[in-house]
């Protein structure tokens, strides 16, 4: 009798344990009131307030993260949430509703990892310590520009361990950046101009092939080893440490930055980035000390939008603004965690 009751009451236990188990697996969906912020919801539902911007970046409709719409859905897991896309938003669920008979369909739309597509145009910055591997020369028949099938000429030789065959990207040494908050040069603006291949060697010099172009290309353009599979996927990868830095030059070179552009930031590998980590845009707000009464040091901070790193160097790094709400400058502040 003892053990039969004592076995009724671990079963009586175990029960909602495995309830609560089953209910944690599946999302409940949360409709936006007015006044909720991503702020808000990531704190009052996951315990993490620092999550916010991550589900503002992967929701292109969403412009402004302190400006929500009553009426949206949210889809409430344990440890993330997830914008119901707008076509689903007539599914009836509500907050404290349990999943209806319908869950199993919904479970499956579980929204895909975000992911970036590198083409490699998108130029980066040579930083001061870095040399090309070799120049142009020449172009056959003295033209001053040449295009794919072209004939050229580079300084790259048997003596530097050429090999009939080898490829090398072609680029251009555009402006030197400076940082510009210190004026301390960061490196050199390359513009991408396409590949060569190498077909004959001597002992100090080389004939190739111009393989691929985006642009014209002149004698004077800089040679790098070719990296294949230049086009690749870059998935959001969290940070392993705080970063923090700034937007140090654009590839456009353009006064106003916004969502689509790459731009260069002075975050590299040294500093512990990593290509896909995101980074949020944040500009500090003046403050009128006028009316503070010695009661107010600083306000919030401005946010502006989000870059993704693409591919970093030893203290530079290229990235694509994914998002912006505002304009954006060089010299904005980028960071991996906003206040």
């Amino acid at each position: 009798m003892k053990t039969r009751l004592l076995t009724l009451l671990l079963a009586l236990f175990a029960f909602p344990c495995f309830a609560m188990a089953s209910w944690q697996e599946e999302p409940v969906i949360y409709v936006i009131k007015q006044g909720d912020t991503l702020w808000g919801l990531s704190e009052r539902f996951i315990q993490d307030p620092y999550y916010w911007p991550d589900m503002w970046a992967k929701n292109r409709w969403v412009t402004n993260p302190h400006l929500i719409y009553p009426g949206e859905k949210v889809r409430v897991f344990a440890d993330r949430l997830e914008f119901v896309p707008k076509e689903q938003a007539s599914v009836a669920y509500t907050q404290k509703a349990a999943p209806a008979d319908n869950s199993t369909d919904l479970m499956k739309e579980v929204a895909a990892e975000k992911s970036y597509t590198i083409y490699g145009s998108e130029g980066f910055l040579m930083e001061k310590d870095v040399r090309p591997a070799g120049i142009i020369i020449g172009i056959h028949h003295d033209r001053i520009l040449a295009g794919v099938d072209d004939i050229v000429y580079t300084d790259i030789g048997a003596e530097q361990g050429a090999k009939g065959g080898e490829k090398f990207s072609v680029f251009r040494r555009d402006e030197t950046v400076n940082h510009p908050l210190t004026s301390e040069v960061i490196g050199t603006k390359i513009i991408p101009l396409g590949t060569l291949q190498i077909t004959d060697i001597e002992r100090k010099s080389s004939r190739a092939i111009i393989t691929s172009s985006s642009r014209e290309i002149s004698p004077g353009s800089h040679l790098r080893p070719y990296k294949e599979n230049r086009r690749r996927e870059i998935s959001l990868k969290a940070a392993t440490r705080e970063l923090k830095g700034y937007i140090v030059e654009s590839y456009s070179g353009t006064r106003i930055i916004s969502a689509g552009d790459i731009v260069y930031v002075d975050l590299g590998s040294a500093q512990g980035a990593e290509p896909g980590n995101m980074l949020y845009i944040v500009r500090d707000v003046s403050l009128d000390q006028s009316h503070t009464e010695g009661r107010v040091d600083k306000l919030p901070q401005e946010l502006l939008g989000a870059v993704v790193i693409l591919e970093t160097g030893n203290r530079v790094a290229t990235a694509l603004v994914v998002k912006s709400i505002d304009a954006v400058y060089k010299g904005d502040r980028i960071v991996s965690h906003t206040k």
